[in-house]
């Protein structure tokens, strides 16, 4: 089936002619129009630039938040096929360290597990046992990751203890260090499962030459592991990721250390990117970093984009105060509807080469497919990915239901912080104006299942619009050959769940 299409059959708008009116539309306000089918969709390809130098196998990207973003969250993303963007709403020390954690991930190794020393309780193993669900924990001098290792303490060392025993120190009953099976930090996942395999063991513990301790390997992940064709890595095939900074000239500081941790690409995070503070930033990394892949923003107009890929960066993020934790637009006055945002930019991004990323405003796999039908080459997501197992936080109920909290870069808990203040430009602010909330979100399990739904939803997406491909899509878009219709109120209605009594809703 050709692109072309008789002018008499062309229903519907445009792209171009659906935002050229002036008004600011959402993703709910438009749908897109079917296309014509010739192929399955799982033949759908996926692949989309993150920057104008990285490909992702998937066109997910993990918002720098400090409930949604740390090395848990980026290595299960990274497998899966998109990038993480590490928060920096924390201390230099402890974000390259994540860093760290992410390029240094071998597939089945746990590079920070839990660790007690011999002075913890049975009750502390109890507390690990409820709250994590396992009890085999790897025992140290001093209670850390690196430390000599004297033991491992399992259920069936305390078993039969009755609960006037749970003040009994771990080293009175964990098996000891000369009674382990233990593994070299050199050997490879093959090897490790091999040594398993003989032994029976429940945790094999991964040593260092001088005997401490910098892994371990758990027999129930090696059950559950599995191969990831599309995990995004670099030359070296180590997996990549991304991280934050702001602005100011310590950030300069900062990014030096996450350059020495071998990330892959540095997100300048501002509210408002279109500044003399991020334009400076840019030029120096460029200078300092020549190889080093920028994503600059945010963004909303095509004048702010404009200055920022003059002063080179390599991808644009775009959005402003469409975020569900936001309320920017509300209390500044100022930012964009984000299908109108993301549109503009990208018109404009594309003729540059320069990718977008659409930060914002994303409630659904919809709008996904949406963001990516008007130009956008990738998706960052915050509360699409808050809730579930690998965000940072934990779990806890409120009337019957699981959560997990969810807040805004701009909300004031997280302000307390100076680098969420660096980022709405509040840190010499005698007041602080909030610019987003604190919240919670319900339980969404984890992101081994809840990406490959969003990939299939998105595959099966672009098979109604006609697209093999994102490029394709773009393409489409670019043409005009992908039609639109805006949606009334009632059409929204009509598009949702209606006219039952009661219903379940589950998406996978």
């Amino acid at each position: 089936m050709t692109e072309s299409v008789d002018s008499e059959l062309l229903d519907g708008l445009s792209a171009r002619e659906l935002f050229s009116n002036g008004s600011g539309l959402t993703y709910n306000d438009f749908i897109v129009l079917p296309g014509y089918i010739d192929f399955p969709s799982d033949a759908v390809d996926l692949v989309s630039p993150f920057t104008r130098d990285i490909l992702l196998q998937r066109p997910f990207v993990s918002s720098p938040m400090d409930t949604v973003t740390e090395s848990t969250m980026a290595i299960a993303l990274a497998l899966l096929g998109g990038i993480g963007v590490i928060h920096n709403n924390c201390s230099v020390e402890y974000q390259a360290e994540e860093v760290r954690k992410v390029k240094k991930y071998k597939q089945g190794f746990i590079l920070d597990p839990i660790v007690l020393s011999p002075s913890s309780l049975i009750r502390d193993v109890h507390e690990v046992k409820n709250e994590r669900g396992f009890s085999g924990i790897p025992v140290t001098e001093n209670g850390k990751v690196g430390g000599k290792l004297v033991g491992l303490i399992s259920a069936r060392d305390f078993d039969f203890m009755s609960k006037e025993s749970y003040d009994t120190p771990v080293s009175n009953v964990m098996t000891r260090r000369k009674d382990l099976v233990c593994a070299s930090h050199d050997c490879s996942l093959e090897e490790a499962n091999k040594i398993m395999q003989q032994s029976k063991k429940g945790k094999l513990p991964i040593v260092n030459d001088d005997d401490e301790l910098v892994a371990l390997i758990a027999r129930t992940d090696l059950k559950k592991n599995r191969d990831f064709p599309f995990a995004s890595k670099d030359a070296k095939k180590q997996l990549r990721v991304a991280a934050a900074i702001g602005t100011r000239s310590e950030d300069k500081k900062r990014l030096e250390s996450l350059v020495a941790s071998n990330l892959d690409a540095v997100v300048i995070d501002s509210s408002q990117g279109n500044s003399s503070y991020q334009i400076d930033m840019i030029k120096f990394i460029k200078e300092t970093y020549p190889n080093l892949q920028i994503v600059a923003g945010n963004v909303v107009t095509t004048c702010q984009a404009k200055n920022l890929i003059d002063a080179g960066a390599h991808a644009l993020r775009v959005g402003m105060g469409s975020g569900s934790i936001c309320i920017t637009q509300e209390v500044m006055a100022v930012g964009r509807p984000q299908g109108t945002a993301v549109y503009k930019v990208s018109q404009y991004a594309h003729k540059f080469g320069i990718p977008v990323i659409a930060d914002g405003g994303i409630q659904n796999v919809g709008h996904i497919s949406k963001a990516l039908s008007l130009g956008a080459s990738t998706v960052m997501m915050g509360s699409l990915l808050a809730g579930t197992t690998e965000s940072p936080g934990e779990f806890y109920f409120q009337d019957g239901v699981r959560l997990k909290r969810y807040r805004g870069m701009g909300s004031l808990s997280a302000m307390e912080q100076k680098g969420s203040q660096q980022r709405y430009f509040s840190e010499s602010d005698k007041i602080h104006v909030a610019q987003g909330v604190s919240g919670s979100v319900v339980d969404k399990g984890s992101i081994y299942r809840f990406v490959p739904y969003l990939s299939a939803g998105l595959q099966h997406g672009c098979q109604d619009m006609g697209a093999k491909s994102l490029t394709a899509l773009r393409r489409m878009v670019s043409v005009g050959t992908l039609r639109f219709e805006r949606r009334t109120v009632s059409s929204q209605a009509e598009g949702g769940v209606h006219g039952l009594h009661s219903y379940e809703k589950r998406y996978y």
